[in-house]
């Protein structure tokens, strides 16, 4: 069976193949001496949004009046999970809270980067990809501020946001 990147969109596939491969890939590098792996995870995760853009996008415009929503339809239909998300307008901060991390599932002692740094990468770079990379709205991934790889109850991810232009 031959399937287009297209049907694959259409599909309930899990993330535990994904899961499974981050960490033994985390773990490849370590033991191999290979540094940036954060910056490694966050370069597969622009990686994805790029691709995944030219089969779907939530929206054709974003904002900060609409981010909450968009940043909400993204984790549902790509990560099938359901997020809060809390915007700091003075400090221009967003945080999400994701209490099911799709690639952060389990507790790893010898992980040192959370998976969900491919999630905050992508989730900018869809946002980028979407306003075609203007300065409109942007985001930029800060920091995985707790994650269920350390041990938390749930993932929480910072952005910093900027706007620009008329929106």
């Amino acid at each position: 069976m031959n399937l287009t990147r297209e049907d694959l969109l259409q599909s309930d596939a899990t993330m535990n193949q994904m899961r499974n491969m981050v960490y033994h890939l985390e773990r490849f590098m370590k033991i191999n001496g290979i540094s940036g792996t954060r910056e490694n995870l966050r370069r597969m995760g622009r990686n994805i949004a790029r691709t995944y853009i030219k089969y779907w996008k939530p929206i054709d415009h974003v904002n900060k009046a609409n981010i909450s929503d968009v940043i909400t339809t993204i984790y549902k239909k790509v990560l099938n999970s359901s997020v809060s998300v809390e915007l700091d307008e003075i400090n221009k901060i967003i945080m999400i809270k994701d209490n099911d991390c799709s690639l952060c599932k389990y507790q790893f002692n010898d992980i040192d980067v959370a998976g969900c740094e491919i999630i905050a990468a992508m989730i900018s770079e869809i946002i980028a990809c979407i306003n075609n990379e203007k300065s409109s709205f942007m985001l930029h991934p800060l920091d995985i501020i707790e994650s269920r790889t350390f041990g938390n109850k749930y993932c929480i991810q910072s952005f910093e946001y900027k706007e620009g232009g008329a929106q």
